[in-house]
């Protein structure tokens, strides 16, 4: 039987998102209809804007461990998070958690040297962009790493918390992010770090100046094979 995936949710789209990914994926390894076992819990995204805006890591890491104790509870057998800005605290409470967990730039990274990348642009909250949780994962694989210009790191912020996480996708913003991929291909990098679970709704590599990792559907697809052989 495979396992039982547990989904720390944090915003509706980027979580459904990797939701349908497993499912509609899941077939092509188990047969038609089929997918592993997936259980999901959502505290209030408010709740964890509200510990962003203070900078209470501490605190975005209680609700991340409130949440998985819920989700050891249905049965679930390991954790994804698709949330790559609230992996900065995932350290916080990694250790009293009741399950362990597939990091989602760790996937990202691996996929990255997998396919011979050597320098990404990272794309994301301005939380996710100013943390080590790209930078760290990235070198332990010995990648490099181009952030966003602080007035860049503003306006993809805004595009992602008044537009994309309301399920709001705009040609503009579209047009946003191009200028900023063309940007960080002119500065020396051979892809670019979808790392906002939402920016693969409306970017990807029919629309993107650089070859795009996912990491959405890049961490659903690791915990779908973890779920059905055992690794990630």
């Amino acid at each position: 039987m495979p396992q039982h995936i547990g989904i720390v949710a944090c915003s509706a789209e980027g979580a459904a998102l990797c939701y349908r990914t497993i499912c509609a994926e899941g077939a092509q390894q188990l047969g038609p209809h089929a997918h592993p076992e997936v259980s999901l819990h959502s505290h209030s995204l408010a709740d964890y804007v509200a510990c962003l805006e203070r900078g209470d890591w501490a605190g975005v890491g209680e609700l991340m461990l409130s949440s998985a104790e819920k989700l050891a509870k249905t049965g679930a057998d390991f954790l994804i998070c698709p949330d790559n800005t609230i992996h900065t605290a995932l350290a916080c409470i990694e250790a009293r958690s009741p399950l362990p967990w597939l990091h989602i730039a760790e996937v990202v990274a691996e996929q990255a040297a997998e396919r011979g990348f050597r320098r990404l642009g990272l794309t994301g909250t301005r939380w996710l962009v100013d943390s080590a949780v790209y930078p760290e994962k990235l070198a332990a694989r010995g990648l490099q790493h181009l952030r966003p210009t602080a007035g860049e790191r503003d306006e993809i912020s805004r595009i992602i918390m008044d537009e994309l996480v309301y399920g709001s996708f705009k040609s503009e913003a579209v047009a946003y992010f191009q200028q900023v991929m063309a940007r960080m291909q002119a500065e020396g990098c051979d892809a670019v770090v979808l790392g906002c679970t939402e920016i693969p709704l409306i970017m990807d590599d029919s629309n993107s100046p650089l070859p795009t990792l996912d990491s959405t559907r890049l961490l659903a697809r690791a915990a779908l094979r973890r779920a059905v052989q055992g690794t990630a």
